[in-house]
């Protein structure tokens, strides 16, 4: 497990039972299926690419990706949350992040489930994150 992963418990979700399959999703919440750990990596690769327009930080790096899972046939789950539940990309970062994943070679689908519990705090930032923001 790396530091923006969360160590344990169930997170809460915005996503309702309705909206997601949890047969359909079950091997891909329960973490990286063997022989996808290269995926996986490529996955947080494309999310380093997605930033919060006012932090100048990705959000891997950042620590709002509480974790990724892929599942043998290539299907991702991402937990992940915002610095605030008003944030203003609350609307359309997820589905960035949903997309961005979803056109990465090897992956045949993928899910963002955004959550508040745990919620965000500035101990979740990677070492990097911190230096660039001037926190250490």
């Amino acid at each position: 497990m790396d530091a923006n992963e969360q160590p344990t418990g169930t997170p809460k979700s915005d996503t309702t039972p309705a909206a997601v399959d949890d047969a359909e999703w079950a091997e891909a919440r329960q973490g990286v299926a063997e022989g996808q750990e290269h995926l996986a990596e490529g996955v947080k690769e494309v999310i380093r690419t997605c930033y919060d327009p006012e932090i100048p930080v990705n959000i891997y790096d950042l620590g709002l990706i509480y974790s990724v899972g892929v599942d043998a046939k290539g299907k991702v789950w991402i937990d992940m949350t915002l610095t605030a539940p008003g944030c203003p990309v609350a609307g359309t970062l997820p589905g960035e992040v949903e997309e961005r994943v979803k056109m990465t070679p090897g992956v045949m689908d993928a899910k963002v489930n955004l959550v508040w519990d745990p919620p965000w705090d500035q101990g979740r930032m990677s070492e990097a994150a911190k230096l660039e923001l001037g926190l250490i």
